[in-house]
């Protein structure tokens, strides 16, 4: 018997069809979910006497539930959560539990895992329904996959940099210092990070660096970033020099990366910045972070140069 995919209907299939305590039907005649441990009378009688009336939810146990997490973890851009996701998932028994507590510290992953998970188990319904009604002998309906990436964003504040700003991006620089030194280290490239990292801080000589022993503040831009909970997230800053305007540092915490929080950063710094008075802006990127460069494409950037780096000690003859 057909019936209409209503809103209110996704929303009882969806609840349900995480519900593994009971076997639940899709009523087509008042457009309802029966069934459950709860419903005594249904499972009593409705199931034999109108078989026809009542319709199996989309296939959804366990192991389904296992699999969109291993999607999600395997494909989620930050490194430091897709680590934590991808351990808790391979600990054997409390995986669910273990992956839960994992999102669970990180409020801003947890939102997308929401989000995914939702939008996955919907696709899972369209592709039901339309089975159904290929049966029925009735066109199949599509439906557009949601965007998450603006909820997660939605939750960010960003503002200009202020000079209260200065010693949490002082700590956070000092941190990604230390980060990239032990990249580099891994790498075999231990005697020689210090240089090469400091070499890639963007413009690291010019005067007027944010983190130089005598900054000018006055002369420096930025931009800051807060998560909801009012955690210093990232920031972006530079200075102008003539026309040109320098973007020295753009640094965010480990655990809000990959979420367009560095995107949304230089996005706003460039907002902000007067187009009859700068005619163009520079950054440089170290190799290491080389995935933003489809950022700065997307905002019409354009590579001019490109450094290489030789170890003499390593040199082959």
């Amino acid at each position: 018997m057909q019936f209409e995919l209503t809103e209110a209907l996704i929303d009882e299939i969806l609840f349900s069809m995480e519900d593994q305590a009971g076997e639940f039907y899709v009523d087509t005649v008042n457009g309802v979910i029966v069934g459950g441990i709860d419903d005594l009378d249904f499972l009593e009688y409705g199931r034999d006497k109108n078989n026809d009336r009542y319709i199996d939810l989309p296939d959804w146990d366990s192991a389904s539930g296992y699999k969109l997490m291993e999607r999600f973890a395997t494909g989620f851009k930050n490194p430091l959560v897709r680590e934590e996701l991808n351990s808790a998932l391979n600990r054997g028994k409390g995986v669910f539990r273990a992956f839960k507590d994992t999102l669970g510290k990180y409020p801003e992953a947890e939102k997308l895992w929401f989000s995914f998970k939702e939008k996955e188990m919907k696709r899972a319904i369209f592709r039901w329904y339309n089975g159904l009604r290929e049966e029925w002998g009735l066109e199949k309906i599509g439906v557009e996959p949601e965007e998450t990436g603006d909820l997660v964003l939605e939750d960010f504040r960003f503002r200009p940099f202020r000079e209260e700003d200065f010693d949490k991006a002082l700590e956070l620089h000092r941190l990604c210092h230390e980060e990239y030194k032990t990249m580099l280290a891994e790498k075999g490239l231990k005697n020689s990070a210090d240089t090469l990292v400091r070499e890639s801080h963007t413009f690291h000589f010019l005067s007027n660096n944010l983190f130089s022993e005598t900054p000018s503040l006055s002369l420096v831009a930025g931009m800051t970033a807060e998560s909801g909970g009012g955690d210093f997230a990232g920031f972006i800053s530079g200075f102008a020099k003539d026309e040109t305007f320098y973007i020295q540092s753009l640094e965010v915490k480990a655990e809000y990366r990959g979420l367009g929080v560095g995107e949304t950063l230089l996005t706003k710094l460039l907002g902000s910045l007067d187009a009859n008075e700068i005619t163009q802006v520079l950054l440089d990127i170290p190799s290491w972070a080389e995935g933003f460069s489809r950022v700065l494409l997307r905002e019409s950037f354009k590579p001019y140069t490109v450094r290489y780096w030789l170890d003499l000690r390593e040199r082959v003859d």
